[in-house]
């Protein structure tokens, strides 16, 4: 995830020698299962493989440490609701000393990183995708996390990422961009919360033989305007996958004008700092802009 207001937070290293020790003073019944790095662990948390079947996933700074309480309340009440795996709480330890958030345990949930070449059959899981979309949208919501600095304000509108995103685009100078962004910020929300996901991106979808089998990291989950969960349609799907997508969540032309936007804030920002993400991410710009033609 991005880091879209302000300065980045100020993240902590977390080695496997830490994690051995809070396990073992914390869940001793745990304490004999190994601990090792996850291949690729993230940014907003560092985690920790613990045996073969769990996962110690620990906050890489203050401001993403705000998710845990969020994640120990709602996934076990969001999980039996939907048609794939999430993530669901075992434990929560708490800091101490050495490691000064509270952090969590899961089991883990086998499968791999989706990516285009990956998928077996790119309609079908745009349609998996919408379903489980659809299920989450359809959980009430009363009650649930709004928008906020727990998940970076998704949910919420798109103008909180406006002055941002304009600099983006000056700094590329892509006179079509500013118009989707402008359509964006005009298209309507109805103020209907419902739940969203908040981060549906490759990495936090994962296959198991080519097929939707699990959806991961709902740090960002709250309720609100769902369109943020839309950006995975210009991101990933294929533009067959989309069309399916879009008409399984029968998506009025408003909310796909905001989810496009969110997938253009996304990419115009990755595109401007430059880097090892730019080139794939001028493709995804690409493939917005030719979908708004």
């Amino acid at each position: 995830m991005s880091h879209d207001l302000g300065p980045p937070p100020r993240r902590i290293s977390v080695h496997t020698a830490q994690v051995r020790r809070l396990i073992d003073e914390q869940f001793p019944r745990w304490a004999g299962l190994p601990v090792r790095p996850v291949a690729k662990s993230g940014w907003d948390n560092v985690t920790f493989h613990l045996g073969d079947e769990m996962l110690v996933r620990l906050p890489s700074a203050a401001e993403y440490a705000l998710a845990v309480d969020k994640e120990h309340r709602w996934l076990p009440a969001l999980a039996p609701r939907l048609p794939q795996p999430i993530p669901v709480p075992l434990a929560k330890g708490q800091p101490d000393e050495d490691y000064p958030f509270s952090w969590s345990i899961y089991r883990w949930l086998p499968g791999a990183p989706a990516r285009a070449d990956l998928i077996a059959d790119p309609v079908r899981f745009a349609l998996d995708l919408a379903e489980f979309l659809a299920a989450l949208q359809g959980i009430d919501a009363a009650d649930g996390p709004q928008p906020g600095k727990h998940n970076w304000f998704r949910g919420g509108t798109l103008r909180t990422f406006d002055a941002l995103t304009r600099r983006a685009i000056a700094t590329l100078d892509i006179a079509e961009a500013a118009a989707v962004w402008q359509a964006a910020l005009d298209a309507p929300w109805s103020g209907v919360d419902v739940w969203f996901h908040g981060d549906v991106a490759a990495g936090n979808l994962l296959l198991s033989n080519g097929e939707l089998a699990a959806i991961i990291d709902f740090g960002t989950c709250g309720v609100g305007d769902p369109s943020c969960d839309l950006a995975i349609a210009w991101t990933l799907l294929t533009a067959d996958g989309r069309q399916a997508f879009r008409s399984r969540l029968a998506i009025d032309d408003a909310t796909w004008a905001r989810g496009r936007g969110w997938a253009l804030w996304k990419t115009l920002v990755t595109c401007a700092q430059g880097g090892e993400e730019a080139a794939a991410a001028r493709r995804v710009l690409d493939g917005i802009l030719a979908d708004d033609r």
